[in-house]
């Protein structure tokens, strides 16, 4: 493979918009997947929708721990790729992947027996729900290995500069679950019915679909994963390096779904499954937001290693100026319009008058937040990108640990839902604020 300037050439906000473009079906195809199955599964009533929900927080934190291990192996393949180190690129890939593999078997084993306390004690849920949650979660758990692997490959294609390749195979994925959904979630055809279990099983197929795409054009097209026969010593020098970048990434991480567990359970404890259901729909609506400024995240990170590994450290400058920027825009637009079209938009999910009030009070008061998520999100890729990952774990997790969770309890004590959700809105607020003042500071502390 000859080294790719996709990244480390041409004009910022050209660059930028054109990889957004490029990866525009891709984010709609993240968005979409939660979507898809949101509107399937509420075909079949309000328990099965709230089922749907108390998975939610916990499919965030596997996701988060993927998503952290797969930050440790893109972060440092694009320097390497930045500095036209390609082969040992290709050799941290590898190792990557088998470090990927062994943790996603251990995790989907461990998850399958965890099942009953994590649900029953953790979260609250009852007899009406558990069964839909248990073959939920089984079938989810199973498909670990295929879920960490598409979500490597697709961001290691983001990575070596092929944004529009990965785009369209993940819109193909999101096709193919959406004809899945409802042949397995209804009983189509001859196949039986499997309610929510259905959702679950044409995700993992989707997935390995996907999966078995990427990782094709990854090693025949761009030869960048090398045999995996490398010495012991080779992969675990790469592990340390994925590591370095991966653990405080899956830290800050899994301070999210953790986060979203608190107030799943706190939403319970005070408006119980309805408002559960409410706000598990509403939140997959949120998602929608951030279509266009995720397209513009999902090649922000690589685009920040690549060129941190050619050390241009002006561009680097120009992508958080244009960024930020360019997110904050759009989200106060998007907020806008949840804010005025919140109830038609809450009746394409539900037809229940109770989901359908929280909904509309959710998305009006939380949606004015969305700004502050992402440039808090894209502070973390900053410091990340410039080879300082501890200080990136310590932003991310610095808006659950020290914002969402704590004024979310406070909401809770006061027995207040409209509160837990002032209690978001304030979180993404502050948080944002911080974001832009770290990423400011350490991108115009480069050149020094």
């Amino acid at each position: 493979m000859a080294r790719n300037t996709a990244y480390t050439e041409g004009p910022i906000g050209s660059v930028m918009l054109k990889t957004a473009l490029s990866m525009l079906p891709g984010t709609l195809a993240i968005s979409g997947y939660n979507i898809v199955d949101t509107y399937f599964v509420s075909k079949l009533g309000t328990l099965p929708m709230a089922a749907m929900g108390f998975t939610f927080p916990v499919v965030m934190l596997v996701g988060c721990l993927f998503r952290g291990l797969d930050n440790g192996i893109m972060t440092p393949t694009a320097q390497l790729l930045g500095g036209g180190r390609i082969p040992r690129a290709a050799r941290l890939i590898s190792s990557g992947a088998i470090l990927l593999i062994i943790v996603s078997l251990t995790v989907g084993i461990l998850g399958s027996l965890s099942i009953e306390p994590v649900f029953r004690g953790l979260l609250k849920a009852d007899d009406s729900v558990m069964g839909d949650i248990r073959s939920y979660m089984v079938i989810w758990y199973m498909g670990s290995v295929t879920a960490s692997l598409s979500m490597a490959t697709n961001a290691l294609l983001v990575t070596s500069g092929e944004s529009r390749l990965a785009g369209i195979f993940m819109l193909a994925g999101l096709l193919l679950n959406v004809l899945l959904d409802p042949i397995f979630i209804f009983g189509w055809w001859i196949f039986p019915k499997m309610g929510v279990a259905g959702a679950a099983l044409a995700t993992v197929i989707a997935q390995l679909a996907g999966l078995a795409a990427t990782a094709s054009v990854l090693h025949f097209k761009l030869h960048i994963i090398a045999p995996f026969n490398m010495p012991l010593s080779i992969i675990t020098g790469h592990w340390k390096v994925i590591l370095r970048y991966g653990i405080p990434a899956t830290c800050a991480m899994l301070l999210i779904p953790l986060g979203s567990m608190a107030v799943t359970r706190a939403v319970a404890e005070v408006g119980g499954k309805i408002a559960v259901a409410a706000t598990a729909a509403a939140g997959r609506i949120e998602v929608v937001a951030f279509v266009f400024p995720m397209s513009l995240g999902m090649a922000l990170l690589p685009m920040i290693g690549q060129n941190y590994g050619a050390r241009a450290w002006d561009r680097i400058n120009q992508c958080r100026r244009f960024s930020m920027r360019f997110a904050g825009a759009i989200l106060l637009v998007m907020a806008t319009v949840f804010t005025i079209f919140a109830p038609q938009i809450s009746r394409i999910f539900s037809d229940d008058p109770e989901v359908l009030k929280l909904m509309v009070r959710y998305l009006r008061i939380v949606s004015w937040g969305l700004a502050g998520v992402e440039v808090h999100r894209f502070g973390g890729f900053f410091l990340t990108g410039c080879a300082h990952p501890t200080g990136a774990a310590f932003l991310n997790g610095s808006r659950v640990a020290v914002f969402l969770v704590p004024l979310t309890f406070l909401a809770m004590y006061f027995n207040s839902l409209d509160g837990i959700f002032y209690a978001r809105l304030v979180s993404d607020i502050c948080s944002g604020i911080i974001g832009l003042i770290c990423a400011r500071w350490v991108t115009r502390s480069l050149s020094k």
